[in-house]
């Protein structure tokens, strides 16, 4: 029989791994399978198994995982996700190599499954407002500036270097120099003994020395790196092993190898001692291997620090200050206090406090932060302005229509965090190679020793212990687990800088394998401000005027960017707004309501063709002279006969030439895919020369579209910036949104490009390729310092050249490992996308 339960606790594939070893065990179960994304466990067994047992076998690993029956509602799930609320407090911390996926904590420390520090998230609710301090009594805090009331002294802005990172940074600082201050006289104790007559044997005998290592290594176990070995023993306890259990296991068996030798030496066999009778000790390696490792812990914290120093420098837009209209009065407030609708003073240079519309002025903005394009734009009334952005030598007028997390700051911020923390699928490659990693150089390592016990040189043990140590400490597992998150990471900052912003690290990966572009035309190729050229009527007893009449009355409805168009020039020309009633949109045709207790419709030809009103060969004619230029026309009908026409244009991007240039030399083919008819899009197409289009494409059409070029073994990327493009984004591999578009384009997208243009897709897969060739230069790196490293440190070279490597240099080279894996991903700060 078989039964399928719900587990809760699972976060990773270690979690996945332990839950299905642990019921595969239950006596009774001759199968268990457990699937992470599902969060389920199917179970076959040969009888009923009560459920309590099954709870049994998991509260071994403690209270982390549950069961329960599927469908059931379990009250632990609910406890626990009060224990972990996310995003709460100053910043949300995260694991840099995302062990437990985008699971948070609230509170800085360390990854429960890898043992590294946890990273905070950077977020605008530090910068949201300004605090102020008192030189000389720091536990004074003012939201405003002004004198101490303890000394009076006036209070200064607090510094905002007091992140959880810098914290952590700090402290791992003073512990590195206090391990440093005690372990460099160990170290030169241990030393002297290379020395010819060793003077520190004329001051007192070696056991002695070896009592003072002792003394001297205690404030460097126990205070400055004890940290490790509390992580080592909770990656056993928990099964979680990791480098951290590495080095407790390497280090720990050192130093306490050097106190069981000074205390008790003669257990030991004769191979040990020196020529005084004392065990030759190791206190020298244990700190110096210690010390540097926790020298590599400092520099990736350090290094950490400015793989998101691109969120950094967006929270820096964040103004803290706005001056809002009062009753004609100018009065400064903070941002937190603006609400929507709000008038607001912008002056010359200054940044622009949240999104909304100039209702006054004009002035020249640079939007180079957000945007990436550093030339001002120009701005006037009823123009839109964001968020961060810097205002030219004009003061302006403005109306807020997004605050506080609504703005696109704070959406930018919020996506490049989000993408931040995802995977790639490429990194389940170094998720299966660190699943087997840790155990796999445990013995190794054994093994190491054995082999030198058996056929090394006097004194056999020493070098067998020495190697062994040497290969458990130079594994670096970490720099696997870093090699993906972090080239992520800083990739996904470049492009926020850039305006591309990447809602997942999967859309990073996917965008390097595209090969077929399908671009929508209206928003997309062309600018998506449609202007009305024209107006006409067919039939002698409607004037244009009257036509223009019902074009806008229907049109009021209506949230498409032809109608805008329309009612904005009708407003123009005065035209009378009549009443229409039973109003509707019907999707990739038009619209229709009753005017007049007329059937009234607007639209292409298929929408005509839906209300049965037929168009003549004469009308089509009269359009398709405007639509060989590049126009659209829209077709009016009133009670199934067609009376008149608009023309519409919308000017193409100026970047869009160019751009589809770029990406054909790529070797991506570029095809358009249009709502327009036939002869408007060959225009445009040929103007661009784009070889492959289609027109009067529904929605379905483009879904259908994408579908068969899937299937047909091509990687699709779809760019529009509709409703009527949502179906085809999501189901493209990988849909780019215009930032100009529709929300539910956006929502639908992986890729979003805040300036909405073709030139953003060039960047995109810029971006996507040194990302993609950082990950896969940086995991060759991390395979091929293990693969290498391990046997070296084994004593592989010994036989032929006389090569071993002692544990210290393996600490170094380990410490170093993931610094350099760091400073690669770094190195996508500096590309040009």
């Amino acid at each position: 029989m078989k039964h399928t339960y719900h587990i809760h606790g699972m976060t990773c594939n270690g979690c996945r791994s332990h839950v299905e070893e642990a019921l595969s065990k239950v006596k009774g179960v001759s199968k268990a399978i457990v699937d992470l994304d599902k969060s389920e466990a199917t179970i076959e067994m040969e009888s009923h198994i009560p459920i309590e047992t099954f709870q049994e076998a998991l509260k071994k690993d403690g209270d982390r995982y549950s069961i329960h029956k599927q469908g059931e509602q379990h009250q632990h799930s609910k406890d626990k996700k009060k224990e972990q609320p996310k995003g709460k407090g100053k910043g949300t911390f995260y694991c840099p190599m995302h062990c437990e996926g985008d699971k948070t904590y609230d509170k800085p420390g360390d990854c429960p499954v890898c043992g590294m520090d946890l990273v905070e998230e950077q977020n605008l609710s530090a910068t949201s407002k300004e605090q102020w301090t008192c030189p000389m009594h720091p536990e004074i805090v003012k939201d405003e500036a002004g004198s101490c009331p303890i000394c009076g002294m006036d209070l200064v802005p607090m510094e905002a270097d007091s992140s959880a990172e810098e914290k952590t940074y700090k402290k791992l600082l003073k512990k590195f120099w206090i391990a440093s201050v005690f372990t460099l006289p160990i170290f030169l104790i241990a030393m002297s003994e290379m020395l010819n007559n060793n003077p520190l044997y004329n001051i007192m005998e070696q056991k002695n020395w070896n009592w003072i290592q002792f003394v001297l290594s205690i404030p460097v176990v126990f205070y400055a790196t004890w940290m490790f070995f509390e992580r080592a023993y909770r990656s056993i306890k928990t099964w979680n092993l990791n480098m951290f259990t590495l080095i407790g296991i390497g280090a720990g068996v050192a130093w306490l190898f050097s106190v069981i030798g000074m205390l008790f030496p003669d257990v030991f066999p004769s191979q040990f001692k020196t020529e005084s009778g004392a065990v030759h000790v190791y206190f020298e390696a244990a700190t110096v291997i210690l010390t540097l490792v926790l020298l590599g812990q400092l520099l990736e914290a350090r290094a950490h620090s400015k793989t998101n120093s691109a969120v950094k420098e967006l929270l820096k837009l964040a103004p803290n200050k706005a001056i809002k209209i009062v009753d004609g009065e100018e009065v400064e407030v903070s941002i937190d206090e603006i609400e929507l609708n709000d008038i607001l003073k912008v002056k010359p240079g200054d940044k622009i406090p949240v999104d909304g519309v100039i209702t006054e002025g004009e002035t020249t903005i640079d939007e180079s932060m957000i945007t990436g394009e550093p030339i001002p734009v120009n701005k006037s009334q009823e123009d839109k302005v964001s968020s961060g952005t810097i205002n030219g030598n004009q003061s302006f007028l403005m109306k807020a229509e997004k605050v506080g997390s609504d703005t696109l700051l704070s959406q930018i911020i919020h996506m490049v965090n989000d993408a931040s923390r995802s995977r790639a699928p490429i990194q389940n490659l170094a998720d299966r190679v660190s699943g087997y990693f840790v155990p796999v150089v445990v013995i190794i390592s054994i093994i190491t020793f054995i082999v030198w016990s058996i056929w090394g040189p006097e004194p056999v043990y020493v070098y067998a212990f020495v190697n062994a140590i040497a290969v458990l400490i130079i594994a670096c597992p970490c720099a696997l687990g870093l090699a993906t998150p972090m080239s992520v990471m800083v990739g996904v900052g470049k492009g926020a800088q850039n305006g591309v912003l990447i809602k997942n690290a999967e859309a990073l990966e996917k965008m390097d394998k595209v090969n077929t572009l399908i671009v929508d035309k209206t928003g997309t190729i062309t600018e998506g401000k449609p202007t009305v050229e024209t107006v006409g009527a067919f039939n002698e007893a409607l004037s244009e005027k009257e036509v223009l009449q019902y074009i806008v009355s229907l049109n009021t409805n209506s949230e498409h960017p032809l109608a805008e168009a329309t009612v904005k020039y009708g407003k123009e020309h005065n035209a009378e707004i009549l009443k229409s009633e039973d109003f509707s949109a019907v999707t990739g045709k038009g619209v229709e309501a009753t005017i007049k207790d007329k059937k009234v419709a607007l639209g292409n030809p298929k929408m005509m063709e839906y209300v049965k009103a037929e168009i003549a060969s004469k009308m089509k004619d009269e359009a398709k002279s405007y639509q060989k230029q590049g126009k659209t026309v829209s077709y009016l009908s009133i009670d199934e006969t067609v009376v008149g026409y608009v023309v519409i244009g919308d000017k193409i991007k100026e970047t869009s030439a160019k751009a589809i240039k770029a990406l054909q030399d790529k070797g991506i083919d570029v095809i358009m895919l249009t709502g327009d008819n036939h002869d408007t899009a060959q225009a445009v197409a040929s103007e661009l020369n784009l070889a492959d289009f289609k027109a009067s494409m529904l929605p379905e059409d483009k879904l259908k579209e994408v579908e068969k070029l899937q299937e047909n073994g091509k990687v699709v990327a779809m760019a529009g910036d509709g409703i009527n493009d949502a179906p085809a984004l999501a189901k493209s591999d990988v849909g780019i949104a215009m930032g100009t578009g529709t929300d539910v384009a956006i929502e639908s997208a992986m890729i979003t490009l805040v300036k909405g243009d073709l030139n953003g897709i060039v960047k995109a897969r810029n971006l996507s390729d040194s990302v993609m060739r950082n990950i896969k230069q940086n995991l060759f790196f991390a395979l091929i310092y293990n693969t290498l490293g391990v046997p070296i440190a084994a004593g592989v070279l010994f036989p032929f050249f006389g090569i071993l490597l002692s544990p210290m240099i393996a600490a170094l080279a380990m410490s170093f490992s993931s610094v350099s894996v760091i400073g690669n991903a770094l190195r996508l700060r500096t590309i040009k996308v």
